[in-house]
């Protein structure tokens, strides 16, 4: 595997938007707000970074533009979600993998029965390219993902979280994606595995040419990978902008890495509330 460089081109230009979150807002049961004027541009071949605590509301962002929102009791009460200029919140998820567009849940969701190379098949069920195109990609998968290889025929359950988040993102693959909705893969890992899963984002990114937007509470490693960065609070967008600027900004320093200017501290000791009541303003 090659050996992931996080810091290079994370200044990579910013090309055409690809994907559009234009000021929507999210209700659950028809009564509580979730998402208030959320916007954000997501370019063509870039990687995105959304950041944010536990509660923050980049799981509802994710899931409104897959359009999974209606299977909790969530909708799109405003704005409007454009992929390619056109808007997609009256598409099925289905409709949206035939797009090119595919979300990786939280929590990876594999099929537990099914072992890992049926899994990483079923990713290929809306494709009509031929068996030989599909065969061809599932060896691409093995490529990123060795370890899924050699446990190709374990049942997925029985594997490791690792193993699981990496199955989860070779299935997406396998469906050909154009972007790829990356819900906190570093949830429940070692730091060495993040930095694994990471490094391999990076490379699809980068030779498969496929577009991520991710959402995830590791801002360190995040904003290490990713070009551009938008952080959520409450529900809001608070601050956005390169990933590299934001690694540098004193409020993300103190409230998101737990370091200031006196070095670092726990977050225990950051004045969250000020924070908060500064950027919420």
């Amino acid at each position: 595997m090659l050996d992931a460089k996080p810091d290079a081109d994370a200044t990579a230009t910013q090309g055409e938007a690809l994907l559009e979150v234009n000021n929507i807002e999210v209700i659950y049961n028809h009564v509580i707000l979730v998402l208030k004027g959320v916007s954000l541009s997501v370019p063509k071949g870039g990687i995105t970074a959304l950041l944010g605590g536990n509660g923050a509301g980049k799981s509802t962002t994710l899931k409104s533009i897959s359009n999974l929102l209606r299977s909790e009791r969530g909708e799109v009460t405003k704005g409007s979600i454009l992929y390619r200029g056109q808007r997609i919140q009256d598409l099925t998820p289905a409709d949206l993998v035939e797009k090119g567009v595919i979300q990786v849940m939280e929590g990876r969701h594999c099929f537990e029965h099914l072992t890992v190379e049926e899994n990483l098949l079923t990713g290929a069920y809306t494709r009509r390219d031929g068996g030989r195109a599909t065969k061809d990609d599932l060896e691409m998968v093995y490529e990123y993902f060795p370890r899924l290889k050699e446990r190709r025929a374990s049942q997925a359950g029985y594997t490791s979280g690792g193993e699981q988040q990496m199955c989860a993102i070779g299935r997406a693959l396998m469906s050909r994606p154009e972007t790829i909705l990356l819900d906190e893969p570093s949830m429940g890992l070692a730091p060495q595995l993040v930095e694994q899963i990471f490094g391999i984002v990076k490379r699809l990114n980068e030779e498969q040419g496929v577009t991520f937007l991710l959402a995830e509470q590791n801002t360190n490693v995040a904003l290490r990978f990713a070009h551009h960065g938008y952080i959520l609070e409450s529900g809001r967008i608070v601050m956005e902008g390169p990933a590299a600027e934001l690694r540098e900004n004193p409020d993300v320093k103190e409230f998101y890495l737990g370091m200031s200017e006196e070095g670092r501290k726990s977050f225990r000791d950051v004045r969250s509330y000020r924070r908060r009541k500064r950027w919420l303003s």
